[in-house]
């Protein structure tokens, strides 16, 4: 309500919801179904799908620190999708496909680095980190080599934006994630089973690298499409499984819980990029990157000696 209510043009929470009814006059109509819904319901599903992915690989991996952003899948997918900008001049869908191509091609590799090695949940994560680093330096070159006009516009990309948000891309972002719900909630089922080994697992008719590579791609996929139409958006992948365990207060990640945990933070930090400086509106990326740093300290502060 507030994200549809507050803004430039003022709207009171009665008339938004009369206007959501079909009532309303056109200006309002327009103000909240052209501008402002669309960029409440694309934070609302990049949110939820940005939950899912990190719900998805700290599950996996059973480490609070596994994130799409800090496993270098975003930074793949987003180097791709730059690519793609820059040099081959695509945009829209196809800018998806790319960028869920370069997304594909890191966890391939993180895959590989940790294959057959007990403690390949910590070689992936260390493996991501350098993978991360080494997606900075290919985007910085070709932002370096690029146009003024061009590197500009993909700089704001780069940094997770939320603006001139159109209904088509909204439509096409839903769509996936509404794919990959199946996906998800097999693997929701079936992490937990894999988590007791590899051979408790195929005992009771699991097989735990098929489980694997399924929850890899399903997480790839759902970040790769946000990477795509609204860029990079840092830590929240890392930020909602953490808050969304309390919450459900037996330890486990719940999936749902964290995509539910992920749309509400990725809408409040909207909120707070659109209004919490006076007539200066940035992109959601830096609160979120903001939120995500500080978060990501207290997380190591009050680990108390214990393993991440």
């Amino acid at each position: 309500m507030l994200s549809l209510s507050i803004g430039d043009y003022p709207i009171a929470p009665a008339d938004v919801w009369t206007t959501l009814w079909g009532g309303g006059d056109r200006v309002q109509s327009y103000v909240i179904f052209q501008v402002r819904a669309p960029r409440l319901v694309m934070a609302l599903v990049v949110g939820a799908a940005l939950g899912a992915a990190g719900g998805l690989l700290q599950s996996l991996l059973r480490n609070p620190l596994a994130s799409p952003d800090l496993l270098g899948i975003s930074g793949g997918a987003g180097a791709a999708a730059v690519f793609g900008l820059l040099t081959l001049g695509i945009g829209g869908p196809v800018l998806a496909v790319a960028a869920f191509l370069g997304g594909l091609a890191v966890a391939a590799f993180l895959l590989l680095a940790g294959r057959h090695r007990a403690d390949g949940g910590y070689r992936l994560i260390l493996a991501g980190i350098g993978i991360a680093f080494l997606t900075v330096a290919i985007t910085n070159y070709l932002m370096v080599r690029a146009q003024v006009e061009l590197a500009q516009a993909a700089l704001i990309w780069l940094t997770g934006s939320l603006s001139s948000t159109p209904w088509w891309s909204v439509v096409t972002v839903l769509v996936v994630v509404v794919l990959c719900i199946p996906a998800v909630v097999a693997c929701a089922r079936w992490l937990p089973i894999t988590q007791m080994g590899a051979p408790t697992a195929a005992s009771l008719g699991v097989d735990a690298s098929r489980v694997r590579v399924v929850t890899v791609l399903t997480a790839v996929l759902l970040t790769a499409v946000t990477c795509a139409f609204v860029g990079p958006i840092g830590f929240i992948a890392l930020c909602a499984p953490a808050i969304a365990r309390p919450m459900l207060g037996h330890g486990a990640i719940g999936i749902g819980t964290s995509a539910a945990v992920g749309a509400c933070l990725l809408a409040a930090a909207d909120l707070v990029a659109q209004f919490a400086l006076p007539g200066l509106s940035v992109p959601v990326g830096v609160v979120t990157g903001a939120i995500g740093a500080v978060f990501l300290l207290w997380l190591l502060a009050t680990s108390k000696g214990r393993t991440l």
